[in-house]
């Protein structure tokens, strides 16, 4: 007897190797994601502007890469003695007005050429619900704990998530036409909107990402979401506040992601990149013991092949 429903995606013809550039952009989970290939080695950049997570947010910063906007003082604000932009998540903000506008215009240009050059752009979404400021009646990416009154909170429809995707694709394709897309919804669930309220949200997300993804075959969607919800299905894959994935979790949904995604190719290569990821973090009893200078000896080759072979760098 089979007690869970497993869902096994299939290969995609697209996959990726160690040629590939990726590009994430999302939720929290995306770091996940990107934590992953990046211990792997995989040519990877995560979240330029730091996590968001609604569509609108994304759609907003890839905007202004592409257009190669400008981040003036305009922008950028000051609250509990440290300056933000309402564009950014709060790991970019900063001290100095200055350090932020020149952290801000920097990743503006990293990010369109990453955009340029990206094989595979990932784009995780983590809630529908949205807060908009209402001096300027504006969507932000962080509200950077400003007071609630000073912003409203709204549901984006179908229509409105469909739509931000549809220019985040467009805007891409435009610069990138070859790209391949990879939509996925967020496992996290945002209880703080409530049960209701996080069940609409994923529901509008998962709409308005299929109504696009039917039409184009450069489009993609991989079941984070339906992984959680349908197949582990069960608390002890949550951590303590019931809300995120457990590192279990994490593995068993990346390994599900490989299967669809990753080149049966790169498997050798890996192991030997995990030998040496576990070597590098080895701790020695005795560091200048013969033994641990063998061992140090052995893992710089194993670095130096990875290097002259697969230009891959530690």
């Amino acid at each position: 007897m089979q007690f869970r429903t497993q869902i096994t995606g299939t290969p995609n013809n697209h996959q990726i190797d160690y040629k590939a550039n990726i590009l994430l952009f999302g939720s929290c989970f995306t770091e996940n994601i990107h934590n992953k290939l990046s211990y792997f080695k995989f040519n990877t950049q995560s979240n330029p502007f730091g996590i968001l997570f609604n569509p609108k947010a994304i759609e907003t910063v890839i905007t202004n890469s592409i257009n190669n906007k400008i981040y003036t003082e305009n922008d950028v604000f000051s609250a509990n003695e440290r300056w933000h932009c309402f564009d950014a998540h709060s790991d970019l903000s900063s001290n100095n007005k200055t350090e932020l506008l020149n952290t801000l215009n920097n990743q503006v240009t990293s990010t369109k050429i990453g955009l340029e050059k990206a094989s595979h752009l990932i784009i995780t979404l983590g809630t529908a619900w949205v807060y908009r400021f209402s001096a300027t009646n504006k969507i932000v990416g962080n509200c950077h704990k400003i007071p609630q009154k000073q912003f409203s909170k709204e549901l984006l429809s179908v229509s409105e998530v469909t739509e931000s995707i549809q220019n985040i694709v467009t805007l891409v394709k435009n610069i990138n036409p070859s790209v391949h897309i990879i939509f996925t919804v967020s496992p996290i669930r945002h209880l703080k909107d409530g049960f209701v309220e996080n069940s609409r949200s994923k529901a509008h997300l998962l709409a308005g990402i299929h109504h696009l993804i039917t039409t184009s075959n450069s489009l993609h969607y991989f079941p984070s979401y339906e992984i959680m919800m349908d197949d582990l299905r069960d608390y002890r894959f949550y951590t303590q506040d019931m809300l995120h994935p457990t590192d279990i979790a994490i593995l068993y949904i990346w390994e599900q992601f490989s299967h669809v995604w990753i080149a049966p190719s790169t498997q050798n290569i890996q192991k030997k990149v995990d030998t040496v990821q576990k070597g590098l973090a080895h701790r020695p009893f005795n560091p200048s013991s013969k033994q641990h200078q063998q061992f140090l000896t052995s893992l710089d080759l194993k670095i130096e092949e990875l290097q002259s072979l697969y230009n891959i760098r530690f």
